[in-house]
């Protein structure tokens, strides 16, 4: 059995010990040196979990990481835990690490391997004796001590902007491209085009076969990238009311948009033209970086200033992106869809929901909307 390294070590103790509280006092947690027989399990620990009430024990072969990728549990840990099922009936497999996204626990679950985060999250199952623990634990409650905290990553996180770019092309325009098109087409450098693919491919969001990315799954990408964002935080906004109420708002943003005013609607009443769900909400509309502040371009729609209250937000768009690929619905200019699925995912209240009702009719209807490759014409879509 290997020794871990030290961060590994002191995470296997951390974890270990909040196992001990979630059983309670009528359970036995203990570290077995070696389990005779078994030879080198490739695993940081034996642990034994021992029933008070009858003694009876069940095994579990903990790996100890600090960081954990969909791709890691799919490439090293899923053989090895079918290895281990294979020969060793009564063992379950088991990873202690300090974060875990929703997919990578998706990829634990599926592959039937268990699994503690330092947030919270754990999943448990043990037939004899019987244990069952299931949590899902908000992220934000990190409980990791400094000693057990991972060193940094070098992978880049998809809430920038270069990142931005990335996603929202890969969501658009079906492959196969490669990394070198991919550069053309985004504007984004190679050595970072390469990095971002190499993080997209450790969370198994796209498919490589040698340099050409082959298979995009572009509604996780969106629910990753939207998961690291939040669109009121991100576009700095303008709260403002519309006196006469939103349709004749949205008048006025149809005159601006014919005049050429950059500016674009999105948010609930933009989900709403896709996939409607409910009514009511705040009209949110993206204006640039200009010399134009919002709160001119608001007075322009006859719109007033508010401290509280707002019905009507005006967000800078932190990138040019959300004004790329944009649809034009009963006369309207409003976001491209795959934008709007991150602006409402990220949004506060009701707009997760209305993000996953247009992200369900987006891929119900992926012919209609997504690019069928590079050289296919960009279609704006008037309705």
């Amino acid at each position: 059995m290997k020794t871990p390294a030290p961060s590994g070590r002191a995470l296997l103790e951390s974890g270990l010990e909040v196992l001990r509280g979630l059983l309670g006092p009528d359970w036995r947690v203990s570290t077995l040196p070696e389990a005779a027989g078994q030879g080198d399990t490739g695993a940081d620990a034996i642990v034994q979990i021992t029933a008070e009430a009858d003694n009876t024990t069940a095994q579990l072969l903990v790996d100890a990481k600090p960081s954990l990728t969909p791709l890691a549990v799919r490439e090293q840990l899923a053989p090895k835990a079918a290895l281990v099922r294979r020969l060793q009936h009564h063992t379950q497999p088991f990873v202690i690490t300090e974060s875990l996204t929703e997919r990578t626990k998706q990829e634990l679950r599926q592959h039937g391997i268990g699994y503690m985060d330092l947030h919270g999250n754990v999943c448990l199952r043990v037939s004899r004796p019987a244990v069952v623990i299931l949590a899902d634990a908000p992220r934000r409650a990190l409980r990791a001590t400094p000693a057990v905290r991972a060193a940094p990553t070098r992978r880049p996180k998809l809430a920038g902007p270069r990142a931005g770019q990335l996603v929202r092309f890969l969501a658009d325009v079906a492959p196969p491209y490669t990394a070198s098109e991919l550069t053309a087409a985004t504007g984004i450098s190679k050595g970072y085009m390469s990095k971002l693919l190499n993080t997209l491919e450790d969370l198994l969001l796209i498919r490589r076969e040698g340099h050409m990315v082959v298979k995009v799954d572009w509604p996780g990408l969106l629910r990753e990238r939207a998961a690291q964002l939040s669109v009121l935080r991100h576009n700095p906004f303008v709260g403002m009311i519309a006196p006469n109420g939103p349709g004749p708002l949205l008048e006025s943003v149809r005159a601006l948009q014919q005049r050429g005013e950059r500016i674009v609607l999105t948010g609930s009443y933009a989900a709403r033209k896709i996939a409607p769900l409910a009514v009511g909400g705040q009209v949110m509309l993206y204006v640039p970086h200009s010399v134009r502040g919002p709160y001119e371009i608001g007075e322009e729609l006859g719109l007033l200033p508010t401290d509280q209250g707002a019905d009507t937000l005006l967000l800078r768009a932190h990138d040019d992106v959300v004004f790329d690929r944009t649809l034009v619905i009963d006369g309207v200019e409003q976001v491209a869809q795959s934008q709007l699925v991150l602006d409402c995912l990220s949004g506060p209240g009701r707009m997760p929901a209305e993000g996953e009702a247009v992200l369900a009719r987006m891929i119900d209807d992926e012919q209609e909307w997504r690019l069928p490759g590079l050289s296919a014409p960009h279609r704006s879509r008037h309705h």
